[in-house]
């Protein structure tokens, strides 16, 4: 497998977390780089983790996470989304729910990081099957995700800035329809 093909990859494997990276600018008032960067290096560092662990246990895990992974991914990411949809909703006028998205959360980014990477697995699977070099492999994966993710943030302030409740409710919406897709592409009911 070329480098090009690795690019291809790693770029398609951060579009989840990159979309979700846009939801969490959203709610920023202004861009919190420590935030960003904790955010980014647990997308980028489960990203490049679940490649490894695919890698590592080869086809015979595939059997144990290939039918569920669709489902955890849809239950992950539609609690964080119905969560921020719950927030945006409930918030008391010019109160804060004393969790503003500026304020870095370990629990939640772990959630979101798991979420956004499952599918990275297969990935790896693979590239065991493939014989792939695995360590320069993850490495592009994980930079690839930590740049997009970083991105993310910026882009969903710029626009979240502006509009707070509706961008968190879009934010909301958001990942539950990333859940829903990854859900409906392993039922085959959706094929992009």
């Amino acid at each position: 497998m070329g480098l090009v093909e690795l690019l291809l990859i790693a770029v398609g494997l951060s579009m989840d977390a990159f979309a979700v990276s846009i939801c969490k600018g959203l709610g920023m008032k202004e861009v919190n780089l420590k935030v960003a960067v904790v955010l980014a290096l647990f997308f980028g560092g489960f990203q490049a983790l679940m490649p490894l662990i695919g890698w590592a246990l080869g086809s015979q895990f595939l059997g144990i996470i290939g039918p569920i992974d669709h489902w955890v991914a849809f239950v992950l990411l539609t609690v964080i989304g119905g969560k921020m949809l719950w927030e945006a909703f409930h918030e008391d006028a010019g109160e804060g729910d004393g969790k503003p998205a500026d304020r870095i959360d370990l629990g939640e980014f772990f959630i979101l990081a798991i979420a956004t990477s499952i599918d990275a697995l297969a990935v790896g699977i693979s590239f065991a099957a493939l014989s792939v070099d695995i360590v320069p492999s993850v490495a592009l994966i994980g930079v690839t995700t930590f740049a997009f993710s970083i991105a993310g943030v910026f882009v969903g302030n710029f626009f979240g800035s502006r509009y707070e409740k509706p961008a968190s409710i879009v934010g909301g919406v958001v990942l539950i329809l990333i859940g829903a897709k990854i859900l409906l592409e392993h039922l085959g009911i959706l094929a992009l």
